[in-house]
């Protein structure tokens, strides 16, 4: 069995943001993770390799330094890693960057795609729904819980306060919720083992069956119209009331503000 889980290297919000001239993010400049959720469908995928059998492949699509994050995932015990990266794949939207993997995953034999529901750098949610697109394989989003049922899968798909349960032939492509499992931490001998691997670099060259069109900064239907760090608030109105007096004063602001 063959497996691909997509992962992000994103920002590590919690160092700050920096932003570009055109609004994209300032990757190069920010420290960063694993995406949370990709991080859970890594782990699902090595759960699968450890009881039925499987190769693990990581594909990514980033900098240069998003090796850092394939590293990190063949640690963990993913066998194979891929980075796709060009200057053309630069400032992608959600469109761009599915159509830009899935030329990559063209070249690669699968039976099954886990990618994280979505990103913390842009919470859309849409490039794993839209990879499926591209490549006409099944998607079920949401995943809570992957078991493996013959050439099938059988997924609980998170809903509201319950879940669907949905069962699907392979090859496809399941979106992982970070809540699906906890992983696991790289070991000492996996971080070893994983600087012997030799990562697979591909460029545009590579992909298969895209148009340039489609592509990049230039490709992306979106547009930002305009980007900014956290707006700093001020420090509010101050006033000091005794407890009746406060109580008056705070339901003749929320009259106020329509509150109530």
């Amino acid at each position: 069995m063959k497996i691909v889980v997509c992962i992000k290297q994103v920002p590590d919000t919690k160092g700050g943001v920096k932003f570009n001239p055109d609004g994209t993010l300032d990757r190069g400049a920010m420290l960063t993770i694993m995406n949370p959720d990709d991080k859970a469908g890594l782990e699902a995928a090595l759960r699968i390799k450890e009881q039925n059998g499987a190769e693990v492949t990581v594909l990514t699509m980033g900098l240069p330094k998003a090796e850092e994050v394939l590293r990190e995932a063949m640690a963990m015990g993913a066998d194979k890693g891929i980075l796709v990266t060009d200057r053309v794949l630069g400032g992608a939207d959600t469109w761009a960057t599915s159509t830009t993997i899935a030329g990559a995953l063209r070249n690669i034999d699968y039976d099954l795609i886990i990618t994280g529901r979505q990103a913390i750098d842009g919470d859309t949610a849409q490039v794993g729904p839209q990879i499926s697109e591209h490549l006409d394989i099944p998607v079920i989003s949401y995943a809570q819980d992957i078991k493996l049922d013959g050439d099938s899968v059988i997924v609980q798909r998170q809903y509201d306060d319950r879940y669907h349960e949905l069962k699907v032939k392979m090859p496809c492509l399941i979106t992982a919720l970070s809540e699906l499992n906890e992983p696991r931490y790289m070991t000492p001998g996996g971080i070893f083992d994983a600087y012997e691997k030799e990562i697979t670099v591909w460029g545009r060259a590579d992909l298969k069956d895209v148009d340039d069109a489609n592509l990049g900064l230039k490709g992306s239907p979106t547009k930002i119209a305009k980007a900014s760090d956290k707006v700093r608030k001020g420090a509010g109105e101050k006033v000091a009331l005794d407890g009746a007096e406060a109580a008056t004063y705070i339901v003749g602001k929320l009259k106020e503000k329509h509150v109530i």
